[in-house]
């Protein structure tokens, strides 16, 4: 059913449910929708300088707060500058979590990267232990590593919201009196999977501690990350958990998911069925075959996803992978775009489909 940004949002204010739970693509509109969601339930117009805070993000506007300085003259002076609003003062200046920022940061990176705070919190440089009693200094951390910065300051920022609200009474400030959402878009990046399971586990850990009224949105396209959360709120059953596709003439469609718990290969082999079925067979949905072969493989335990391909003919094997080769290779660059698929190069698609599912005892009916 099409749906518009504002049809989602309203599905997910009207939801009593604790927790509620987004899995889409990247690309799909998840950051659009959590600024959608923003606006719906405290648009800029109708705020001044006293009004009580709303909804809290995190997003990618979020990370937009932090930006560097790379010293291009003298490229020595590396910092991470900080733009300064509410949230950064208040977790900083106000409360001190420079300290605790800094071990989060490290527990899910390493304990040999050290970020300093500036005297007045308005930039971060970051050293790195060599292991010799010495120390590189004003290093500039990949981005993956920025991200996991960044997203240590708006966890400590939560922690510290949510042990203000727990307190019916002598409130250290009145600031989140009127909080009524907390919607978290893909934290995840660049993490591997040990700590990304830490993360969600934490995240859950701090969500279930909250004991206002306050609602919790959290939108992924990692499904370990989507798996992990859900697991971790089934138990209390506070949790409601949907799909959010985009359809192709720009509005979205967003269900109550089913499945328990999300299994990606499969939801991929079901979106391969319904293109199959359809006839609207797309270049991309190569890359979803590819995507379930590589999994498959490693999980089997086989050198090269490619010994998964059918292998009916003499060739034919060699043949499969060269075309889904040429296919996933080049369907996001379109200066090298191939040319349209061929009935023959749909009928294949079907086929490579059909005999993995049959040769590995997939449910056929998913």
């Amino acid at each position: 059913m099409a749906q518009t940004l504002s049809d989602i949002t309203q599905i997910l204010r009207n939801s009593k449910n604790k927790v509620q739970l987004v899995y889409a693509f990247n690309g799909t509109g998840k950051t659009r929708l959590s600024r959608a969601f923003k606006e719906e339930v405290a648009p800029k117009n109708n705020e001044d300088e006293q009004s009580k805070i709303k909804v809290l993000y995190y997003n990618a506007f979020t990370e937009d707060l932090f930006f560097w300085d790379n010293d291009l003259d003298g490229d020595t002076e590396r910092k991470l500058k900080i733009q300064p609003n509410s949230f950064t003062n208040w977790v900083l200046a106000e409360e001190g979590q420079e300290f605790n920022i800094a071990a989060n940061f490290q527990h899910h990176t390493s304990n040999k990267i050290n970020p300093v705070f500036s005297a007045d919190y308005s930039e971060v440089i970051f050293s790195i232990d060599t292991g010799d009693d010495q120390n590189l200094g004003n290093i500039k951390i990949s981005k993956g590593e920025e991200s996991c910065f960044i997203w240590s300051v708006f966890y400590c920022f939560l922690n510290q919201v949510i042990d203000v609200l727990n307190k019916a009474e002598d409130r250290e400030t009145d600031n989140f009196d009127d909080l009524e959402y907390v919607f978290i878009d893909d934290p995840v990046s660049s993490l591997d999977d040990n700590h990304l399971i830490e993360l969600a586990v934490n995240l859950a850990d701090l969500i279930k501690s909250s004991e206002s009224e306050v609602k919790f949105i959290v939108t992924t396209h990692n499904p370990l990350f989507y798996n992990v959360l859900y697991n971790e709120f089934n138990r209390e059953k506070k949790i409601v958990k949907y799909r959010l596709e985009k359809l192709d003439d720009g509005t979205y469609n967003m269900e109550n998911s089913t499945d328990s718990p999300f299994s990606y290969h499969l939801f991929l082999i079901s979106e391969l069925e319904k293109a199959i079925a359809s006839g609207e067979i797309q270049k991309y949905h190569f890359n979803f075959l590819r995507n379930i072969l590589e999994k498959s493989a490693t999980f089997l335990g086989y050198r090269q996803w490619d010994d998964l391909l059918s292998n009916d003919t003499v060739g034919a094997r060699e043949g499969y992978y060269k075309r889904v080769i040429n296919f996933s290779s080049h369907s996001k660059f379109s200066g090298e775009e191939i040319p349209d698929i061929t009935e023959s190069e749909k009928a294949m698609l079907a086929k490579l489909l059909h005999d993995f599912k049959t040769r590995h005892s997939f449910k056929l009916t998913i």
